[in-house]
């Protein structure tokens, strides 16, 4: 299990993460309530891991902070300002998706740095530089830009896609179930890069995940989420020890063969 990181930093950096607050969103597909009224807040710097059973709506929760889905009522604040349509030329907020999302036709540099060079905000040697410097920021060996994503193994690909993240240097950073079928060693690298990166850059992290050891290995506070309501939040010893018998049955929960 990932050590517990140290509390979020009380000197702000110079590009200081993003405080995240959430009332009463609610969103429904056809006849389906997916989110019935969640409430959150996130602090500049934390790391927030949002876990809970599959189907709970932790991942249509995600897109909204994103502004991928727009809610039926409630709000989504970022630094206290409503998440409108020009939050991207105000905050930088990035996501790395379960399936990471690289293209199989590029190299992984040509993967890393395709939001800077599609808009052209960078010049070809400065996105190669900074390419480079997120690479190794992930630990990704020597030679891997030039490699494409069908040549590395699941933890590689899950590391260029933090990387791709971390190319506009986010003050938020989302992750949706970042060891999802990876074998537990390399969950575990997973782990420790996602504190790492939160000590290095002090971005506001937030990850959904239905994976405890991951939960309770990397999270300053996690929330459990059932069927789109909140049920408690805290530190992983406050998690650990409530007495909600969802949530106990949750973290006790095994596969045992019949």
């Amino acid at each position: 299990m990932t050590p517990a990181p140290s509390p979020a930093p009380s000197v702000a950096p110079a590009h200081p993460g993003l405080r995240v607050a959430v009332r009463d969103l609610r969103k429904r597909y056809h006849t389906q309530e997916v989110l019935r009224g969640v409430d959150l807040e996130i602090a500049p710097a934390e790391i927030f891991v949002l876990m809970g059973p599959s189907g709970s709506g932790k991942s249509v929760f995600l897109r909204h902070l994103i502004g991928l889905e727009s809610p039926d009522s409630g709000e989504v604040r970022i630094e206290g300002e409503l998440l409108a349509d020009d939050f991207r030329d105000r905050f930088r907020m990035a996501m790395v998706f379960q399936s990471g999302g690289l293209l199989n036709s590029l190299t992984v540099a040509q993967n890393v740095g395709l939001y800077l060079s599609e808009h052209r905000l960078r010049s070809p040697a400065e996105i190669d530089a900074v390419v480079a410097e997120k690479l190794a920021l992930v630990q990704l060996p020597d030679g891997t830009a030039n490699k494409y994503p069908t040549e590395l193994s699941g933890g590689m690909r899950r590391r260029v896609a933090i990387a791709r993240a971390l190319t506009i240097d986010p003050q938020l950073i989302l992750f949706d179930e970042p060891t999802a079928e990876l074998d537990p060693l390399v969950a575990l690298a997973i782990g420790r890069e996602i504190v790492a990166l939160n000590r290095r850059t002090h971005a506001t992290t937030l990850v959904v995940t239905h994976d405890r050891d991951l939960a309770f290995g990397i999270a300053h506070r996690i929330g459990f989420l059932v069927e789109g309501r909140i049920l408690a939040v805290g530190t992983p010893d406050v998690i650990r020890a409530h007495p909600l018998p969802l949530l106990q049955q949750f973290l006790a929960a095994d596969f045992t063969p019949q």
